[in-house]
């Protein structure tokens, strides 16, 4: 027996899903125009890095154990505790009264995030069947482009706000998620699978222990140490020995939290790093072209924010439309083919923005890369969804979305050195041909620093972060291109529409479909095709809705 939704009972229960993800990712993101006024406050300055980073840094580690948990423990329950850890995390960050404990807190409110995000797609491949996922999944990516302009103009608007103050940035998601946590319990009715299995521990503290490292690596590496130093060594050796410990955990264990037989499927795999080259090419337009507006074109942090509304409109539009024309013919293929071309576009029109570029120039600039992300991002999931065995549903939709984590944070990370080691350079030459001399000229200072320096100065200091942020955004390209590639030779699986059954595209234009279960003469049977076989693997694999 399973349990099927009608459209208005789906449409009820992604409001709380992505209420509560458009909250949680708002967090992620708000912090950034307000981090000199925090420091300001708290002291602190050399740990500034870690206020940012440490939401990062658990919920991209903590991603692949929810959907493990859920599996475990039910959908609906991790899910509230999700949000539960993050409202708790968001009251603690806002009561901060020193540096340390403050990036505690955001180390609480990233685990909650890590189970909101994934959490939020498993739901979603449990309540609607694959073939009409694609509508619903681009509302969740237009999410995470509000979210990226949200953030930084709630941020600005609070810390602008005399009588609000820098720790309402926290307290403001706090009533949000309240009264998402009250609609999921009020239309969220997933009834309890029961299963006989247990958690993988070792699985999940070589995995995380793994994810940590790497990102400790990356966002410390030439910042708190140097590259070249036992520090660096030390982390990297400590991050392939858990990784190693971490695949022979999953390889013994009963119930792995990322099934090896995962890693044998193709889709998954490409799936996945062509998530990660996402995720890198994103974050690097998201954390550095605010910076371009505020220090280049001297914008306030509010109007930065919304400089980037054509890539919002852009993603918003370009993922909607890409889900419900995946939903109405059931290919998916050429969205992320297409947006990944778009993206890698973008990205080269980015890189010859200069000081005199026009708003017009940077706004279209800005949204083909949200045209290109709105045709990639959730297509990538909905493909991995599509291509695994329902017990796989969970593990699968939580792996694509750690790598698409990684890659952020991988961008990040290579963005952020090759930017500040072109601005430090570019500076010190400029300065030397001006035969000039200043001190402490190798730190760039905040944007309204640059703009309070005397012209000369401030013109040296700009056209150092333009040439910085050329390169940047030059450097991009080809890893939107590397994701490019690694599409081109995905398979496209049809999407699933019905229990048992999977439509196949005629080989040549014009020929009739053929059907699976006809059992009319010609008529392939399951035996017969590779990938109704993979799509067989379990009794639910061909629908999304949970047995009762």
């Amino acid at each position: 027996m399973t349990r099927h939704y009608t459209q208005q009972q789906i449409f009820k229960i992604m409001t709380g899903l992505l209420m509560a993800l458009l909250t949680s990712m708002i967090s992620t993101s708000v912090v950034s125009t307000a981090l000199p006024t925090i420091v300001g406050e708290l002291g602190g300055q050399d740990q500034l890095a870690w206020v940012a980073s440490a939401a990062l840094l658990t919920m991209t580690a903590s991603t692949p154990l929810w959907g493990k948990l859920s599996d475990l423990f039910g959908r609906k329950l991790m899910f509230q505790t999700a949000l539960g850890i993050f409202v708790a995390g968001s009251m603690a960050a806002g009561l901060s009264q020193n540096i340390g404990f403050l990036i505690a807190a955001r180390a609480v409110q990233g685990l909650g995030v890590g189970g909101l995000s994934s959490l939020t797609q498993v739901i979603l491949g449990d309540i609607v069947e694959p073939r009409e996922r694609g509508r619903y999944s681009g509302f969740v990516g237009a999410v995470f482009g509000i979210s990226t302009v949200a953030g930084p103009l709630l941020g600005g608007f609070i810390v602008d706000t005399s009588w609000l103050g820098w720790r309402w940035c926290f307290y403001v998601c706090v009533p949000l998620a309240i009264i998402a946590a009250v609609m999921i319990q009020r239309v969220l009715k997933l009834p309890r699978v029961p299963r006989d299995s247990r958690l993988d521990w070792f699985g999940a503290f070589t995995i995380t222990g793994a994810a940590a490292t790497v990102m400790l690596l990356l966002s410390l590496g030439g910042q708190e140490f140097a590259w070249n130093s036992a520090w660096t060594y030390g982390l990297a050796g400590l991050c392939l020995v858990l990784l190693g410990l971490a695949v022979l955990a999953e390889r013994t264990a009963a119930e792995p939290i990322l099934p090896p037989r995962l890693f044998r499927d193709r889709t998954f795999v490409l799936t996945a790093l062509a998530s990660l080259f996402v995720g890198v090419a994103m974050f690097g337009v998201l954390i550095f072209l605010p910076q371009y507006l505020q220090i280049v074109k001297g914008m306030r942090p509010t109007a930065s924010g919304l400089m980037t509304l054509p890539m919002v409109l852009g993603l918003f539009v370009a993922s909607t439309l890409a889900g419900r024309v995946a939903t109405r013919t059931g290919r998916w293929k050429i969205f992320p083919v297409l947006g990944l071309l778009c993206v890698a576009v973008g990205l080269a029109l980015l890189a010859r923005l200069h000081v005199g570029s026009g708003k017009l120039v940077i706004g279209v600039d800005i949204a083909v890369v949200g045209i290109g992300l709105g045709l990639t991002m959730q297509i990538l999931i909905l493909a991995a969804q599509n291509a695994a065995a329902h017990r796989d549903l969970a593990s699968t939709t939580s792996g694509v979305s750690f790598f698409r984590n990684l890659g952020g944070a991988v961008g990040v990370a290579a963005f952020g050195a090759i930017l500040a080691d072109r601005v430090s350079g570019g500076m010190a030459d400029r300065l030397r041909a001006a035969h000039l001399r200043v001190e402490g000229a190798s730190e760039l200072g905040s944007p309204e620093a640059v703009q309070r320096l005397p012209g000369p100065i401030r013109a040296i200091v700009v056209a150092s972060f333009t040439d910085a942020m050329q390169t940047v955004f030059l450097v991009g390209v080809p890893v939107a291109l590397a994701g490019f590639l690694v599409v081109l030779a995905l398979k496209e699986l049809p999407l699933r529409s019905s229990p048992g059954s999977v439509e196949v595209f005629p080989a040549e234009p014009g020929a009739a479909e053929s059907s699976l279960t006809s059992g009319s003469p010609g008529s392939p049977t399951a035996a017969d095709s590779p990938d109704v076989s993979r799509a067989s693997e379990s009794p639910q694999a061909g629908s999304a809705a949970l047995p009762s």
